[in-house]
C-alpha cells in the first residue's frame, strides 16, 4: 500500500493506509486570528511557538505554518516560523502558502521532507509548485480544483487529481509524494456533501492509489455542533481510506473519533494508544485491596 514519508530533523512519520492517521495541525495560520497576525507582521513569534507546542501536546503528527498576512513579507516571516517552529517540536511541517516565492523561501531552510501545501491542477499553479517539490525532494499535497473552479461533480473532482498525480509524476515525483485534497464540501449547503466525500476518498485510495487529506472542520461549515459533525465525518473518512487531515488537535471530540477509528482500522495495535488516553487511573490501594480480598478455591 502507498507510503508517504516526511520526516523533519529529528523525526519521520509514515502517512498510509496501514498506519495511525495523521494529524495535521492547523493553528500555525493568521488567516481569520487578527492578534496573531498582528503579531507575526511585527517579528512577534511567541504565539507561534506556544501553538506549537500545545498542538504537538495534543496529538498532532504534524504541524501546517501559514504565513498569509496582507501586506506583509509572507517569504521572510514563514522562513523565520518554520526555523522557529523546527528547533521548538521534533514533528515534521507542512508549508502552507499559495506565494510560491514564500513556499521557496520555507523549503530552502527546512531540515528534512516537508509536505508543502499546496498545489492545483491550474497549468500555472503546475508548472511553477512541481519543479519546487522536485527540487527540494518533498512531498506535495495537490487540491483537487483547476482554472474551472471547484466542481460540486465528485468524479470531476477525481479526475483533476489524476491529472495532477500524472504531471507529478511527469517532474519526477512518484505518486506516493503526492497527497491528495479532495475538497470536501459543506454538508449544510449540500446535502450529498459527505456521501460524495467518502466514495472519492475511497476511489483515490483504491484507483488512484493515493493518500488524502482534506480541511476537516469544512463538512460542518454553517452548522451547530459543528465539533460533533466532524467527529461523525472523520470516523467515517478513516474507514473509506482517508489518512490525514490539517485540523485542531486541542478538539477532543475530533481526537476522539480519530484514535477510535484507528482502533476499528486496526492501526492502533492492542488498543495502547486508546487505553493509554482513557483508562482511568487505579485510586491509591484499590488495587491492593482487590489482591487481598482473592481467595484460593478447594
Amino acid at each position: 500500500m502507498t507510503k508517504t514519508l516526511i520526516s523533519s530533523e529529528k523525526q519521520e512519520i509514515t502517512i498510509g493506509f496501514e498506519h495511525p492517521f495523521c494529524i495535521i495541525g492547523e493553528r500555525i495560520n493568521p488567516t481569520g486570528r487578527k492578534l496573531l497576525a498582528a503579531e507575526m507582521a511585527e517579528g512577534d513569534y511567541s504565539r507561534v511557538v506556544s501553538d506549537a507546542v500545545a498542538q504537538v501536546e495534543a496529538g498532532a503528527t504534524m504541524l501546517d505554518v501559514n504565513a498569509g498576512i496582507p501586506m506583509a513579507d509572507e517569504p521572510k516571516i514563514l522562513a523565520e516560523c518554520i526555523q522557529l517552529v523546527q528547533n521548538t517540536v521534533d514533528v515534521p511541517l507542512a508549508i502552507d502558502s499559495s506565494i510560491v516565492e514564500a513556499l521557496e523561501a520555507g523549503l530552502s531552510v527546512y531540515k528534512g521532507k516537508p509536505l508543502v501545501n499546496s498545489v492545483t491542477g491550474e497549468e500555472e499553479r503546475l508548472e511553477v509548485v512541481l519543479p519546487l517539490v522536485k527540487k527540494y525532494g518533498a512531498a506535495v499535497v495537490a487540491i483537487s480544483n483547476d482554472e474551472t473552479g471547484i466542481s460540486e461533480d465528485p468524479n470531476v473532482r477525481y479526475d483533476v487529481a489524476k491529472k495532477i498525480v500524472e504531471r507529478a509524476e511527469d517532474y519526477g515525483i512518484p505518486r506516493e509524494d503526492v497527497v491528495v485534497d479532495p475538497l470536501i464540501m459543506p454538508v449544510g449547503a449540500i446535502n450529498l456533501a459527505g456521501r460524495s466525500a467518502l466514495d472519492l476518498i475511497r476511489r483515490l485510495r483504491d484507483e488512484l492509489k493515493v493518500n488524502t487529506t482534506c480541511g476537516a472542520s469544512n463538512i460542518s461549515f454553517g452548522l451547530p455542533n459543528r465539533h460533533g459533525m466532524n467527529a461523525a465525518f472523520l470516523s467515517m473518512a478513516v474507514g473509506a481510506g482517508m489518512t490525514s487531515a490539517i485540523m485542531n488537535p486541542l478538539h477532543n471530540e475530533e481526537m476522539s473519533a480519530i484514535m477510535g477509528a484507528d482502533v476499528m482500522m486496526g492501526t492502533d495495535p492492542e488498543c495502547r494508544r486508546w487505553i493509554s488516553k482513557y483508562r482511568e487511573p487505579v485510586a491509591a490501594g484499590a488495587e491492593g485491596g482487590r489482591r487481598q480480598t482473592r481467595r484460593r478455591r478447594a
